[in-house]
């Protein structure tokens, strides 16, 4: 079975053909987000009418997904005029093929839970950090999705309450303000213009108030974490996005772990995605799969 697979992020859309399993030609084109839905669905439209011979197309993207309709319920202003967009229903008419939409971290899990660090495990979280905070929950290897497909949005969890009730945004004082890779490079250019992403972080990593800046930014991340192992009780947890490649960040993370949950929860492990930038296509090309023989 071939599956033309897109992967649509805030950057960029990721974009490559699966066939039985086997991901190939992969390749990135800018997304260009700030131009509108229309550009976005555009860009996919024509990178879809380059390929031939391909029997579903599977397109993991971000926001909130009704993955019955193949709509997105909600978008932030990071897609500006995304809400609404029926992307089964344009594509599938215009391209004459079962079209499969999911939401990119919902993806992810799934790519790691077939292919990756989750292969293993039945039921696990997976989380993503980056721009924002994502996160899926994985439920007998399957995406256990809410009552309104909005499962897994761990970055709205609160985790400093007096900035919630001082603030006017609806994720003052949460999860994803306070841990998501973007939290961590405005604290680190505010204590030196020139770290202005994960890289030039970790290049500075021997002076003592980086290492500082990244313990504590690993306590934003457990006090999320530490909620959700004791609401779920999970056996693993998944962290992903680029920053999670780290060696120092896991390490650092497993051993502080212990001091955030109770000592029956102290199995849980917490795994590195294994399949970087790429689990979205995978995991796509899974429910894609999975749909196509359904119908």
């Amino acid at each position: 079975m071939k599956v033309l697979i897109f992967d649509i992020g805030g950057t960029s859309i990721k974009h490559g053909i699966c066939t039985d399993g086997v991901l190939s030609d992969v390749a990135e084109s800018p997304t260009q987000a700030a131009l509108g839905a229309r550009h976005v669905m555009d860009t996919v439209a024509s990178l879809i009418a380059k390929e031939s011979d391909y029997d579903a197309i599977g397109i993991s993207t971000a926001g909130q997904v009704n993955s019955d309709t193949g709509t997105i319920t909600y978008a932030n202003d990071n897609l500006p005029g995304y809400t609404g967009t029926e992307i089964r229903k344009e594509f599938s008419e215009r391209f004459h093929v079962p079209v499969m939409v999911e939401n990119d971290v919902n993806s992810a899990a799934i790519g790691e839970g077939i292919y990756g660090a989750g292969a293993k495990y039945d039921d696990f979280l997976c989380l993503t950090y980056g721009t924002g905070v994502g996160g899926a929950i994985i439920q007998n290897r399957r995406i256990y999705k809410g009552s309104s497909f909005s499962a897994g949005e761990f970055g709205g969890i609160i985790i400093h309450g007096s900035k919630k009730t001082a603030g006017a945004d609806v994720f003052d004082g949460c999860y994803e303000r306070c841990a998501s890779t973007t939290a961590l490079v405005k604290k680190a250019m505010r204590l030196d213009p020139s770290l202005r992403n994960g890289k030039a972080i970790f290049e500075q990593l021997e002076r003592p108030e980086v290492k500082g800046l990244l313990d504590d930014w690993t306590d934003e991340i457990l006090l999320g974490l530490s909620t959700l192992i004791h609401i779920f009780n999970p056996s693993c947890i998944v962290l992903g996005g680029g920053i999670m490649v780290q060696p120092y960040i896991m390490d650092l993370l497993r051993r502080k772990l212990t001091y955030y949950i109770m000592p029956s929860f102290s199995h849980v492990t917490l795994e590195a995605a294994s399949l970087g930038n790429q689990a979205g296509l995978y995991g796509i090309y899974h429910l894609t799969e999975q749909y196509f023989l359904s119908l």
